[in-house]
């Protein structure tokens, strides 16, 4: 039994049983993948896939029960990987981070400008992906920390851990009503922002999820007529004249947004924390930690280990 073997068989789960798609990932031929699969169901001695003459449909139960094994194999191997880099270059490396927009553009990149001052020798890598892609690249190893609001704290995988809070706010041209409604000391209810077309985040980004409680819990039906993943594409829209804006208060700059002007929305809808993840069980290099910190200064690297080592199931204060 190798690596290579166990990497084979990973991948092809990966992939949806396409063995083209394994090769291609793995760098080598499909031939060679398929013997890597047989050579290693022969070492076992059981069938690990479901067949339909030379198609892969699924996992065999041998199948099911050994994935999670492989994967924790492959995960140690990288493990060992990692640290016997950090003692060999503790201030170089790759540092890979996937992040939704709102984080890459609004928040992000003034801890990245940071950690890039101290961290001259770390390569960052961002990818921008929607929080459950994020939570996925995380599981599968692809990258290193995920940031964002929504579900990764859902998957038992992952420790996420609190870093922020923050709020929404509704943004609307300076002539509109709403803009009028505060000029005029009239407070911003749901009953009058129901009123108007709404613009903002898509289900499953940017607590999208507290603004659809809100109005369910007021017994109100709102008019979204148009969601989109991004702040900069939702303010746009607004300035068009397409409808009432609300998004995440970050991403609202009073020098550079000068179409628009935000009404504070906190005690509309609720809260929102903000969450840098990681997989449980790999090994965080040195500057791994550092970035984290970096980001949120309350998570020190014995903050982390301390969440690291409680159980999946146990809370994480902000």
């Amino acid at each position: 039994m190798n690596f290579q073997q166990l990497r084979s068989f990973r991948q092809t789960v990966r992939e949806g049983y396409n063995l083209t798609l394994v090769a291609e990932t793995l760098h080598t031929s499909q031939p060679g993948v398929s013997r890597q699969l047989k050579e290693l169901e022969e070492e076992l001695g059981v069938e690990l896939f479901v067949r339909a003459g030379r198609r892969f449909l699924g996992l065999t139960a041998p199948g099911e029960a050994v994935l999670p094994i492989v994967e924790r194999l492959l995960q140690e191997a990288d493990n060992l990987r990692r640290a016997g880099a950090d003692f060999a270059a503790a201030d170089a490396g790759v540092l890979t981070i996937a992040a939704t927009h709102t984080q890459a553009r609004f928040v992000l990149p003034a801890a990245v400008k940071d950690f890039r001052d101290t961290h001259p020798r770390v390569a960052l890598h961002l990818q921008q992906g929607s929080p459950r892609q994020i939570a996925q690249q995380l599981l599968s190893g692809e990258v290193d920390l995920g940031i964002a609001t929504e579900a990764l704290a859902e998957y038992p995988g992952l420790l996420a851990l609190p870093c922020y809070r923050w709020t929404h706010v509704v943004v609307v041209p300076a002539a509109h009503p709403l803009a009028q409604d505060r000029s005029a000391g009239r407070p911003l209810t749901l009953q009058r922002l129901a009123a108007f077309p709404l613009v903002t985040y898509e289900p499953g980004y940017t607590g999208r999820g507290h603004i659809d409680e809100a109005f369910a819990k007021a017994g109100l039906t709102a008019d979204f007529t148009l969601q989109a993943m991004d702040a900069d594409v939702i303010k746009t829209y607004v300035e068009l004249g397409l409808g009432v804006g609300v998004i995440a208060s970050m991403a609202f700059d009073e020098a550079r947004d000068t179409g628009l002007v935000a009404l504070d929305a906190r005690h509309l809808f609720a809260a929102n924390t903000t969450r840098v993840a990681i997989k449980r069980g790999s090994y965080l290099r040195r500057y791994v930690f550092d970035f984290i910190q970096t980001f949120a200064p309350t998570l020190t690297q014995e903050a982390v280990e301390r969440a690291l080592a409680a159980a999946p199931g146990d809370a994480v204060e902000a």
